[in-house]
Order: structure tokens, then sequence, then C-alpha cells
């Protein structure tokens, strides 16, 4: 199903300027285009619209170890509530955590990189409220995340 993410503020990369009125359209696991919503819902009139508050960028990289939880896959949980889908490996410290992050689709990297929203890229978003909160994380084109 073809959706399209749109907020007030969408960031390509989270250095770039933000861009008022503009959304990511999302079909399967990848980014089908980026642009001005008005423009998108144009081209794609049956998709289903998703509007979150505040800003819509790419979904964050977690540099450091997952947040402490009880099982591995409240760890990977509590990650995907911060706005993260991908995590450096080494911070994969068990069979069980690295099964967890396979199970969610994480994102595993040798290295940090910069998460940027492209078209053909694949489907990693997060939305941030007004306080920076993680109101939602879209992982490979899933809603994984959604703040009530």
């Amino acid at each position: 199903m073809r959706t399209i993410h749109a907020a007030p503020v969408v960031r390509r990369t989270w250095d770039a300027e933000p861009v008022e009125g503009d959304a990511v359209v999302v079909t399967g696991a990848l980014i089908e285009a980026v642009g001005p919503l008005t423009l998108l819902t144009e081209r794609f009139p049956d998709a289903r619209v998703r509007r979150w508050p505040g800003v819509l960028g790419p979904a964050r990289l977690h540099e450091g170890p997952l947040p402490p939880a009880p099982s591995p896959r409240e760890r990977v949980h509590a990650l995907l509530k911060s706005g993260a889908v991908a995590v450096l490996g080494e911070h994969l410290d068990s069979p069980e955590l690295r099964a967890a992050a396979d199970r969610n689709d994480l994102v595993v990297l040798a290295g940090a990189r910069t998460p940027a929203l492209t078209a053909t890229g694949r489907a990693d978003l997060a939305a941030f409220d007004e306080s920076g909160t993680c109101v939602a994380t879209v992982c490979a084109g899933r809603l994984v995340f959604r703040r009530r």
C-alpha cells in the first residue's frame, strides 16, 4: 500500500534546511518520492495520507548501546520509540539482541552514516513533535511505533 507521510516541516537530512509543506511517499519498503504534499497527493490520489505533528525526517542512527530493558525485544522497541532504526553492530552484543534487531528490520551498520530521505532509498522515517519527542517511527516502510 502506498502511503504519504506529511508533517508541517520535513527535513531530508537532520542537518538540511527545513522545508514546509513537503511529504514523503512510501511504497512497500522504499521511498518513492519526496516533495510538496500538494503535488504528491495529485500524483498519487489513491495513497493513504498520514499527517504527523512537528517535523518529519529520516529515522536516526543510534550510536551507543541499546537502552536497558528486561528483554532484547524491549530493548529494540525502546530504540524504535526514540526514532532510530539503525544501530552500530558493535552494540548488538548477544545473539538474542541481534535476532531481535533482525526481526524488526533494524539496519545494522559497521560505522556511522548520515541518514537521509531519498527517492528509491529505504523507507526509514521518524516524526518528532515540537518538544523533540518521537511521535512515529517507520522502519522499512512499516509503522513500528506511534505515540498516542
